[in-house]
């Protein structure tokens, strides 16, 4: 049966710092944008406390969760962990989340304090504020034995890493970002490193999605822009335009009524 807490109870602490992998969900707000589920895995997961948890974003082509998090007013995240083996469960992690991008200050302090370790494939430490922990059964989840974490994208960024150190400087990690983490599928500006990398060296970001249902510009709903303006001023004038002579009919009766 699930259950709902308003912070994370100490005995799913325990067990969520035993799982060896989980799943990160984030949306735009605008109804018209994609949802996005990604998993992650490896020692990258920490508990700062009952209401916060944190988790180091790893480089790579996707750049949605920091897109989501960015956008003005928006910030919600998910993030679900499932038992493999052992009794079955189910974990959800509803909050906030804030980026701290590296390169930064705030990065720097923050794992600096924690003793956390860097890697070449690091990109940023995600931070989350809960205000709602939520347990389930998972007795639907298949059963599966760990067996070793895939070290592939480490290897990647580290050949790019010593390619860099040797003078090639199309290998920087600032680049990669500029190419491919500037803007999510739906065009939210991404990275802020990635950004000013692609502005100061001229690269144009690669386009996302592809054919005729590829946003071409992301829009959000519910938002004032210039053509609203322009509806209110029309609707205004003929409004106006419309009360003036029943204004001014009204006007004369009672003036002819006082006389």
């Amino acid at each position: 049966m699930g259950q709902f807490f308003e912070t994370i109870p100490e005995h799913l602490m325990t067990w969520i710092l035993e799982q060896k992998m989980f799943w990160v969900a984030t949306a735009p707000l605008s109804g018209s944008g994609h949802v996005n589920v990604s998993p992650k895995g490896g020692s990258y997961f920490g508990l700062l406390n009952n209401r916060t948890f944190w988790y180091m974003d790893l480089s790579g082509s996707g750049n949605e969760t920091i897109s989501h998090l960015y956008e003005s007013g928006n910030g919600r995240i998910t993030v679900m962990f499932s038992a493999f083996h052992g009794a079955p469960r189910i974990v959800r992690l509803f909050g906030q989340g804030s980026v701290l991008e590296r390169g930064t200050e705030a990065f720097d302090d923050f794992v600096k304090k924690r003793e956390i370790q860097v890697i070449p494939s690091s990109r940023s430490i995600i931070t989350v504020n809960v205000h709602q922990a939520a347990s389930s059964c998972g007795y639907s989840v298949p059963m599966y034995d760990f067996k070793r974490f895939r070290e592939t994208l480490n290897e990647v960024f580290a050949k790019k890493e010593q390619k860099l150190k040797q003078g090639n400087v199309e290998e920087s990690r600032e680049r990669y970002w500029a190419l491919k983490n500037a803007y999510s599928m739906d065009g939210l500006p991404g990275m802020r490193i990635g950004l000013e990398t692609a502005k100061k060296e001229h690269i144009t970001p690669i386009p996302k999605m592809v054919g005729p249902m590829a946003p071409r510009a992301y829009r959000r709903e519910g938002r004032f822009n210039a053509w609203h303006l322009v509806l209110v001023a029309i609707v205004s004038a003929l409004c106006t335009a419309t009360a003036l002579p029943v204004l001014q009919a009204l006007a004369r009766r009672a003036t002819l009524a006082v006389a």
